[in-house]
């Protein structure tokens, strides 16, 4: 349930509204909004009698909410949300390209490759420090080393930075050199690290599972809301299907339905959704054409050297034509003046 405060509660009020919510065993959430507060009521097990809250000093109305995700929902926050990292706003009217090496390799490597991201008009810098691999044996990430090359790489040219969090023990130093915290792919259910990541001051860029549906893709970040972090980046990076052709489906149907469910920002990974380079191109302009907040693109200068996932990153060259092609893109969705 959602109860709507009025305009001219007083901070007395939503309190003692707040108040009434926890005394009955139940937890209430402020959600600020343009022009008044609302409180979403959390862990209550069945339908909370609307009457209850209805004639309490402040209150506007009481409304249920019918989505099992509450938070993360349109009909908790209508206004999109917009996350500020930094001079980037995700969320806003213009695209955000985030792109880099799937993982830090060097100083070398990562400094030469957000040389290239900067020129070619990237707005954010991604780079794995720990890496999940699929084989044991493969390049895990070089870890705390590869988190202070990130930072030297957001000093240098003024690139916030994002990267990706495994387990638990590690989050503390992923959150301390990270300026947006990703939970990727594998662990999108781990529900201990989506708790954790409700904890932390940071953003949080929450991948869709390679199977999850979009609603358990939307209870994953309320997981991450529930716990007190409103500040959720859904990416949609391609779901496992039957097709031998690319490594995953890019499910890019899915972003209007978020965007029609959620409040949330959500952006597209072409890399990973493809698998090959020569797909990104073509599905990093569906991203802009699909109206997404931003892309995530992986971008090498050595792909043929690359300790992971070479065969998807695009060469500067072909990062700084995407980059052009999804700005005119975006360009043209963007409404006139007229209709601003």
């Amino acid at each position: 349930m959602l109860i709507v405060m009025r305009k001219d509660a007083t901070a007395e009020q939503i309190e003692s509204v707040m108040r009434a919510v926890e005394e009955r065993g139940f937890k209430a959430r402020p959600i600020p909004g343009g022009d008044r507060v609302s409180i979403a009521i959390l862990f209550n097990q069945g339908a909370v009698d609307a009457s209850t809250f209805e004639d309490l000093p402040g209150v506007k109305e009481a409304i249920p909410v019918t989505r099992p995700y509450k938070l993360v929902s349109r009909e908790t926050k209508a206004d999109a949300t917009k996350i500020q990292i930094g001079d980037v706003c995700i969320g806003g009217r213009e695209m955000v390209i985030i792109a880099g090496p799937c993982a830090v390799e060097s100083e070398k490597q990562a400094m030469a490759i957000a040389e290239h991201v900067k020129k070619s008009g990237g707005d954010m810098f991604r780079g794995g420090a720990f890496k999940p691999r699929t084989s044991p044996y493969a390049f895990q990430g070089m870890g705390e080393e590869g988190l202070k090359i990130l930072a030297k790489v957001r000093d240098t040219f003024g690139l916030p930075v994002v990267t990706e969090v495994m387990d638990l023990s590690h989050f503390d130093m992923v959150e301390h050199y990270a300026d947006v915290v990703q939970i990727g792919t594998r662990n999108m259910q781990n529900f201990s690290l989506l708790r954790r990541a409700g904890e932390s001051k940071r953003p949080v860029l929450l991948k869709r599972g390679m199977s999850a549906t979009v609603e358990e893709w939307l209870m994953a970040a309320e997981y991450v809301m529930a716990e007190g972090n409103p500040n959720i980046i859904l990416c949609e990076r391609g779901v496992r299907t039957f097709v031998r052709h690319s490594r995953n489906t890019l499910d890019l149907s899915a972003i209007p339905v978020v965007q029609r469910e959620s409040h949330l920002p959500i952006i597209i990974d072409p890399s990973h959704a493809a698998g090959y380079r020569d797909q990104v191109l073509p599905l990093g302009r569906a991203a802009a054409a699909v109206n997404a907040h931003g892309v995530m693109i992986e971008v090498h200068h050595e792909p043929e050297k690359a300790c992971s996932d070479g065969a998807q990153s695009l060469l500067p060259s072909q990062f700084d034509e995407l980059c052009r092609q999804m700005r005119a893109i975006d360009q043209i969705l963007q409404p006139s003046d007229e209709l601003k």
